[in-house]
């Protein structure tokens, strides 16, 4: 496939999850404003991701920290002019932090103190070192299963991780993330998700963020308040397929 074959096939494939978005904010009574596209790179080259970014798509999201700090160095060389913006939406081992805080404008997947305070201690040594400047913007990511190997704090816990998150220099809590559990009614997981969430916002009014919906949810999740999806498959196609 030629580079011009698959950034037309890109082309069309954004322009359909937009247009999913716009019909799913409208059938909400929402504006489209209000739902942000994260672009998920997972798996695919840095080329895809350049792509991507010549498209207008400059919100790009990876979920393993190996993968995603030398495709973001490429896609740099690859559109120097471009500066995309870098999140971190994959389960993050704290022993990662210190080279996620080099790449990522945005963890959405904090879901501990422990990973908390390793990406505040991280942050400030990156900033003293120069290898980037300013704050990191974070969400929690809940848990809607109680499944532990799929990462996420409780909802009866977010308040209290959300208090101290807020209380790190260098973190600014951006509000929520999560994963529909598998096999279940999504509608009714992003209910019990824009609940607690809304719960969180009273007292922490700036965590205005719902990441919520992917590829085959991205509607269900708006229709309960999602201002944030994270679309790969339906962008770029099945993993391991993907175009070199």
């Amino acid at each position: 496939m030629s580079e011009q074959q698959r950034r037309d096939g890109i082309a069309q494939a954004l322009a359909a999850v937009d247009e999913r978005i716009a019909r799913a904010c409208a059938a909400a009574g929402r504006s489209r404003a209000e739902v942000r596209l994260l672009a998920v790179t997972k798996t695919f080259p840095a080329t895809d991701a350049a792509l991507l970014t010549d498209l207008g798509q400059t919100d790009l999201a990876e979920n393993r920290d190996q993968e995603a700090g030398a495709k973001a160095a490429e896609v740099r060389a690859l559109r120097p002019q471009v500066r995309p913006r870098w999140h971190m939406v994959g389960r993050l081992q704290r022993n990662k932090a210190r080279s996620v805080v080099r790449w990522a404008d945005e963890v959405q997947s904090v879901d501990s103190v422990r990973l908390a305070d390793a990406l505040a201690k991280a942050l400030h040594a990156a900033n003293q070192a120069g290898e980037r400047s300013g704050p990191l913007d974070v969400l929690i990511q809940a848990s809607l299963d109680d499944d532990p190997s799929r990462g996420g704090c409780p909802l009866a816990r977010l308040g209290e991780l959300a208090d101290h998150v807020a209380g790190l220099d260098g973190l600014r809590l951006r509000g929520v993330m999560a994963v529909a559990p598998l096999g279940a009614d999504p509608a009714e997981a992003f209910a019990r998700l824009a609940g607690a969430a809304g719960d969180l916002r009273r007292d922490h009014p700036e965590a205005v963020e719902l990441s919520a919906g992917m590829s085959g949810d991205l509607e269900a999740a708006i229709a309960h308040g999602s201002t944030c999806v994270r679309v790969g498959t339906a962008l770029l196609g099945a993993r391991g397929l993907a175009s070199p």
